[in-house]
């Protein structure tokens, strides 16, 4: 695995090879295209398995910071995961998708498409943010011009909840030094 980043499922690049023995072991009468097809079937079924593993609720709603591919170019969006459950970030109705938790702890997906990749940046409101704190984040969002740190002085990351899951480690955050008066 990728030390820079911790898959939570994908059927990007699925290898029949690594499937092979168990599939015609177990279905010896299937075809080898039955069996590649069955692959993805059951592939598929195991992104219900780490929702399952990943129904963590929140005590805020979820930042999904999106910059997508489109045949004529790259844009920038967001939109709100309103349940706060991290298992409701692992849905997507495009071809492919990875998901996965980044070096920073960041939960991300790379979702492919015809028209491109999409990108998709998942972060938690933190307690306490203004909706009117939150609101000038989506403008920034938006229009293209939100930096790092618009991001994460509004958010936090999920990598956290989903490292402890799945028995990980990530880097601990950089705490910013509280002046006390």
């Amino acid at each position: 695995m990728n030390s820079d980043k911790h898959i939570i499922w994908s059927n990007y690049d699925l290898d029949y090879e690594n499937w092979r023995d168990d599939l015609e072991a177990e279905y010896p009468d299937m075809s080898e295209e039955e069996r590649i097809s069955l692959m993805y079937e059951i592939n598929g079924n195991y992104l219900d398995d780490e929702r399952a593993n990943l129904s963590i609720q929140l005590s805020q709603p979820i930042l999904m910071i999106a910059d997508i591919g489109r045949w004529d170019g790259r844009y920038s969006g967001y939109g709100e995961i309103k349940s706060g459950k991290i298992s409701d970030c692992l849905y997507s109705d495009l071809d492919y998708a990875t998901w996965y938790v980044d070096k920073l702890g960041d939960l991300r997906c790379d979702a492919i498409h015809h028209d491109g990749t999409n990108h998709y940046l998942y972060r938690v409101y933190k307690p306490g943010i203004r909706e009117s704190q939150i609101d000038l984040l989506k403008e920034k969002l938006y229009e293209g011009k939100a930096t790092r740190a618009d991001i994460t002085r509004i958010t936090r990351r999920l990598g956290d909840e989903i490292a402890k899951v799945y028995g990980f480690s990530i880097p601990k955050q950089r705490q910013t030094a509280e002046i006390s008066r």
